[in-house]
């Protein structure tokens, strides 16, 4: 990870920026170092989504978890900060976060993760 991402992430652990706040920044950076990648050939890549103004990728991921069918957390963060803390969400199986990977990277939007389980807890992702 490079020590701008660092940077911003630690200030958001240390509550001198919301997640709110550090997502445009971290969007930023991570745009920054696309640009010095390779670009991607014509053609590859997601399409422009005309429902949101040709914007081609979701810019937040809602998270909802479910506890005996009642919602006991409902966060709505930037997408790129959401990234960085995918592998830390518990119970996710390995295939579970690489198809929200996948996901997030096509630019899908909506609902990509509905989980519950016999007693009514469950986890709920939506990219918004």
């Amino acid at each position: 990870m490079e020590p701008a991402m660092e940077r911003v992430l630690r200030l958001v652990a240390e509550g001198r920026l919301t997640a709110e706040e550090a997502g445009p920044i971290l969007d930023a950076i991570g745009s920054a170092d696309r640009r010095r990648g390779a670009a991607a050939p014509a053609g590859e890549g997601p399409a422009p989504d005309p429902s949101t103004g040709g914007e081609t990728n979701p810019r937040y991921a809602r998270i909802e978890v479910r506890d005996g069918g009642k919602r006991v957390v409902d966060l709505r963060i930037p997408v790129s900060l959401g990234r960085f803390a995918l592998g830390r969400i518990p119970g996710l199986s390995t295939d579970q976060l690489g198809e929200i990977e996948q996901a997030i990277a096509s630019g899908a939007r909506g609902p990509i993760l509905d989980v519950e389980d016999a007693d009514g807890d469950g986890v709920r992702i939506v990219l918004e």
